[in-house]
């Protein structure tokens, strides 16, 4: 059994949490961190996406006593709003009438699990620090502190790497034999807006819940905050028709707004403003095979970065923590045992939520507003309130369950042809309960 002296390289939502979990188990934790602290410069805004707290991220929150300080920062969203072209909503339920996914600010959401995690005292950040290189041999990393202008080096009996989908830790592994590393963008990016509270400091629009504008090949969705405001993100293609290229000039953006989402102006004074002062970023899938060598870990994005669709990649990240920290019980932290088991269960896992968050992608910008799309969701919805069928939707699979992804993913695969065959029965609606419909449920979803 090694000694409990770690050091995590990235202080970000998965870095900090682990922080909090090693240090609860007796270790001296060591945090560094390339940016500036984030409590005294202030989180970065721009890049941001709202996240999404669900039953996984919160099963991790509260294992380590963190879910009620996380909550006053959170707030329920329990489904999704349509907006159409010409202004109508259409709100669709997530799940159970008490289930809900959570909008959180990135930027408060790290800012307060630094503070928590600081205030162990075996934890030490140490921020301005750039990782440079890591050593596998002797399990030592080389900074550059940005502070004193030096280089310096660290060594430790564990390295976690959870330095996001760029990791520097990651590169380190791209020199090692029969490490297979893909990273794929999609043809889309995105850019942050913003839409203001009222006069009243309230909400413009309904508060609990994730506000979508679908317009086939690209959307905006809006995320609230606790401040009574709304973190816009617009998903459009760089280049083609109604791409990022083509808004060039402030004339360009307002005509496209006012095409495509008249009834968002009103509610974003400074929308234009928004659009040139913030960047357009690139959206990545990060994939690799081998998640540690020797007392050296990847954990979070750094392993397995996804797009933001599904509102998985924190939740996946700190499920990573929880399922770590289970195998340390497991294997009374013989780190041997440790770091195998756990990039063998959680590879196909993150493959699976990778391709379903590219596969929500689908479902958000386009099929929310497809009749094919809304029949086959109606179906299941009364496939679901039945109790006796024993079914779990994916979207539910995924956000209110921690059902491992892969399994839900496969179900998910069986429920679509399901779907696909009921919506063709005649009266479908009026059949729902009868043996005939309940047996071919059981024998698609349950091979009963």
């Amino acid at each position: 059994m090694s000694t409990n002296n770690s050091t995590i390289v990235g202080g970000g939502l998965v870095g900090s949490l682990l922080a909090c979990y090693l240090a609860k188990r007796g270790h001296q934790v060591d945090v560094y961190e390339s940016r500036p602290d984030m409590r005294k410069a202030g989180y970065i805004g721009g890049r941001s996406i709202n996240l999404a707290l669900s039953v996984r991220g919160w099963t991790a929150l509260e294992k380590i006593g963190l879910k009620g300080e996380i909550e006053k920062i959170s707030i329920p969203m329990y489904g999704r709003m349509i907006h159409s072209v010409s202004g109508e909503k259409n709100f669709q339920q997530y799940g159970k009438e008490d289930e809900a996914i959570y909008s959180v600010s990135r930027g408060e959401l790290n800012k307060r699990l630094v503070e928590l995690a600081d205030s162990y005292e075996n934890v030490t950040f140490h921020f301005n620090e750039l990782c440079e290189k890591v050593n596998f041999q002797d399990t030592s990393i080389d900074f550059f502190n940005f502070d004193r202008k030096e280089k310096h080096q660290v060594k430790a009996d564990k390295i976690f790497g959870t330095d996001g989908a760029f990791s520097r830790v990651r590169s380190a592994f791209m020199a090692l034999p029969r490490f297979n590393y893909s990273q794929n963008y999609i043809e889309h990016g995105y850019k942050e807006l913003h839409i203001p509270a009222n006069a009243q400091g309230e909400h413009q629009l309904e508060k609990n819940a994730l506000h979508i504008w679908p317009r086939g090949s690209f959307m905006m969705i809006a995320l609230p905050n606790i401040d009574g405001s709304f973190t816009c993100t617009m998903f459009v293609p760089f280049e083609g028709e109604d791409a990022f290229d083509d808004l060039a000039t402030e004339k360009n953006v307002v005509d496209f707004f006012e095409k495509y989402f008249p009834d968002a102006i009103p509610l974003m004074p400074n929308y234009i403003e928004d659009f040139f002062r913030n960047p357009t970023s690139g959206l990545v899938t990060v994939r690799c095979n081998q998640w540690y060598q020797n007392n050296v870990c990847l954990l979070g994005d750094a392993s397995h970065a996804i797009v933001p669709f599904f509102g998985q990649g924190m939740n996946a990240g700190f499920e990573d923590v929880r399922i770590l920290d289970e195998l340390m019980d497991a294997q009374n932290e013989q780190w041997s045992k440790v770091f195998p088991q756990f990039n063998m269960l959680r590879k196909p896992d993150t493959d699976a939520i990778a391709q379903m968050a590219l596969d929500n992608f689908i479902e958000m910008r386009d099929l929310v507003a497809d009749e094919h799309f809304l029949n086959k969701k109606r179906v299941e919805k009364l496939i679901m309130a039945d109790e006796s069928n024993q079914y779990l939707s994916l979207y539910s699979g995924v956000s209110f369950s921690n059902e491992r992804y892969s399994e839900v993913y496969k179900k998910g695969l069986k429920q679509n042809e399901l779907l696909e065959e009921l919506v063709l029965i005649d009266d479908v609606d009026l059949k729902i309960k009868s043996e005939e419909i309940k047996k071919k449920i059981r024998q698609k979803i349950n091979g009963g």
